[in-house]
């Protein structure tokens, strides 16, 4: 038996679609395997009921077919469905790397972002790899069809989730399909603005590179009071805001002192959007580990 916690993540963080992704310090889900002669899946925890425990349907019991690793998985959720916080990612991630060390597999972590990227596709029907890389490899990651870049990186963030559900599947339904070439050259600038600050641990540069003009707007037109969060976050201190993942969580940077004001901004705005949310107050954080053998 083993035990693996894997982060919660941010995808995107507006100028990197499909591409950027961050490990957060929390929330986290916590993934025990046993080895078994076929697979089961037992859910418990933030939105188990939404979570189908099907092995084929389940990040994790996709993961144990990828690695020919039959087990029974228990997955405690700390990551809610449907957050934009990279739910079904941190599941994915934490099978892999626990059945991997189960099964003695010796695959790199790189390796194991293709295998729980086949997870991912079980939930939004392609293997996109931007959640799942910073979840297994921790820090700041740079997905491409060649490989993973991953930079350590100390920037505080702010994670504010709202009590919106906004599936993947209609996120990527709302993501135009062509784009001014104005926008581009704007994000080509934002993605480097923001790898430089991940880079130089710089909150100012990595709130900067936030900005996009393309899929964000679409997006924020799905999560209630947006506009009003992110210029509450602004006056709070925040250097960025721009949507997490497909949302509808969204993503702050800043520096260390206005942490805390930045998170009670964003939630009181939501508030007053008529919208319950929460704050995590987070940092750039670690991929995910094995904490119980």
């Amino acid at each position: 038996m083993l035990t693996v916690r894997a982060p919660a993540t941010s995808a995107n963080l507006g100028s990197g679609f499909d591409v950027f992704g961050v490990a957060l310090d929390r929330p986290a889900d916590v993934v025990t395997v046993e080895r078994a002669a076929e697979t089961t899946i037992e859910v418990s925890g933030a939105g188990a009921q939404y979570i189908p425990e099907d092995p084929a349907k389940n990040t994790a019991g996709v993961v144990a077919r990828e690695l020919d690793a039959p087990a029974h998985i228990r997955i405690d959720k700390g990551v809610r469905p449907s957050s934009g916080l990279g739910s079904s990612a941190a599941s994915a991630a934490a099978a892999a790397v626990a059945l991997d060390a189960l099964y003695e597999r010796g695959h790199t972590g790189e390796e194991l972002v293709r295998v729980a990227a086949e997870g991912e596709a079980a939930v939004s029907g392609e293997a996109h790899a931007d959640n799942v890389a910073p979840s297994i490899l921790g820090g700041f990651t740079v997905v491409r069809d060649d490989g993973v870049l991953s930079i350590d990186a100390d920037v505080p963030l702010v994670a504010c989730l709202p009590e919106i559900v906004v599936s993947t599947r209609d996120a990527r339904g709302v993501v135009p399909r062509s784009a001014e070439m104005d926008d581009v050259v704007h994000t080509v600038g934002s993605a480097a603005t923001l790898t430089a600050g991940m880079q130089r641990d710089d909150p100012s540069l990595v709130g900067r590179g936030m900005d996009e003009r393309v899929v964000t707007p679409a997006r924020a037109a799905l999560i209630d009071g947006y506009d009003a969060v992110c210029e509450a976050a602004a006056d709070a201190g925040a250097t960025g805001v721009t949507v997490s993942g497909a949302g509808p969580a969204l993503i702050a940077a800043c520096y260390p002192a206005r942490q805390r004001a930045v998170a009670s901004a964003m939630v009181e705005a939501f508030a007053d959007a008529g919208v319950d949310a929460r704050a995590y107050r987070s940092s750039v954080g670690d991929g995910a580990e094995i904490v119980e053998r």
